[in-house]
């Protein structure tokens, strides 16, 4: 029997407004769940277009997995761009938005009758004067914080953390048009990968000032005093990569910290099932997706719990560490590096945990939340259609 949410997106042509995609080399885990959520609209009947922003790893124009995307301008360019396709209707009949709010809005509501809604994965008020310093950050925080809540004050808003739905009421937005759809985690790869013999710690994402991947090289060089071996693996790429590598040569780490670039799925799987813990010391985190992929594998992470959605996808003490310093995350690599039996314990908990969010049961529950915007009813429940 068809559940309500796939007869009436069924025929629907739901066009998502997203920064980059995952074959973007700065794509990441927001990236990750707007896909999947577009895939699952698909799967429902719906057809669903991404539009994006154009890069030299894909083309400007395809489908994937039934989803249509359109590729086109560049980080910035691809605001006003996608006005223009709304407003010209490029992208023929559209029945629903959904603008994904990374800091700032696509003002999608400004060129179209048809009903937006705003998927958040969290706010950005410490980001904008680390990454933009100075007068662009105060206009891109007051954008966020003022002009995007009276925007789409009539708007259904989806969050993938109660951390993020937090945040948003404290910009003004009703909790009662904020629906939490939390991220899922795909079942990992089969590997034949043996856990590395000597420590090996592993950081997933984008190489930006946010993520503060300079704290895992603090941690790798703390952790060097008492394990010579030990290695800090940097997966991804980006614009902060050569201030990292420098910061690298400070600390005189050379030899126990690898950039491996941007990597395939298989490659990424190979690490995280070699490393011994991951290290997400990033400033905010709207849920963090690689925990539950590092999860996967047993591996558990120790974050910041200020990130606010590390304080769902980890079960603090359960499947990792929770902690409120870069002390204190030096700290917890070290005592998790020296006792085998706790990071076993940690691990075998994050595993656990990285069952319990399934790809399946999110796509089920935005397809719910969309279906209700269709049909002018607005939501605040978490997972709605959940178990």
């Amino acid at each position: 029997m068809q559940s309500t949410a796939t007869a009436s997106l069924a025929g629907r042509h739901v066009v998502l407004f997203n920064w980059r995609d995952t074959r973007n080399p700065e794509g990441g885990g927001s990236e990750r769940y707007v896909e999947a959520m577009a895939r699952g609209l698909v799967e429902r009947g719906a057809r669903a277009t991404i539009f994006c922003a154009a890069h030299s790893q894909a083309p400007r124009d395809e489908v994937v997995d039934g989803v249509r995307y359109v590729r086109r301008g560049d980080h910035l360019g691809i605001y006003p761009l996608g006005l223009l396709h709304l407003l010209l209707r490029r992208f023929g009949k559209v029945d629903l938005v959904v603008d994904v709010q990374n800091g700032l809005p696509f003002f999608t509501r400004l060129a179209t009758r048809a009903p937006v809604a705003v998927l958040v994965h969290h706010v950005h008020r410490e980001q904008w004067p680390v990454v933009f310093p100075g007068l662009l950050g105060r206009v891109g925080w007051w954008v966020e914080r003022v002009l995007a809540p009276r925007l789409y004050r009539r708007s259904q808003y989806v969050a993938v953390s109660r951390a993020t739905r937090s945040e948003l009421v404290a910009l003004g937005v009703g909790r009662e048009r904020i629906a939490v759809v939390h991220n899922g985690t795909a079942p990992p790869p089969a590997l034949d990968v043996p856990r590395s013999a000597a420590p090996l710690i592993c950081v997933l994402g984008r190489l930006v000032p946010h993520k503060q991947v300079e704290h895992a090289i603090d941690a790798i060089v703390a952790l060097r005093s008492d394990h010579p071996d030990a290695t800090l693996v940097v997966v991804g790429n980006g614009w902060w990569e050569e201030n990292l590598r420098d910061y690298v040569a400070q600390r005189g780490a050379d030899d126990a910290v690898v950039f491996t670039g941007h990597v395939s799925e298989q490659e990424k799987h190979d690490i995280l099932a070699r490393s011994w813990l991951m290290l997400l010391p990033s400033l905010k985190e709207g849920w963090g997706i690689v925990v539950g992929e590092a999860g996967s594998h047993g591996v558990p992470t120790i974050a910041y719990a200020s990130a606010g959605g590390t304080r769902e996808s980890i079960a603090d003490g359960s499947s990792g560490l929770l902690v409120d310093t870069p002390a204190e995350l030096v700290e917890a690599a070290r005592r998790l590096v020296a006792d085998d039996a706790e990071r076993r314990r940690l691990g075998k908990g994050a595993r656990e945990m990285s069952h319990t969010f399934s790809w399946a049961h999110s796509q089920e529950s935005f397809a719910h939340v969309l279906s209700d915007v269709l049909a002018g009813r607005r939501l605040a429940v978490e997972d709605p259609d959940g178990p």
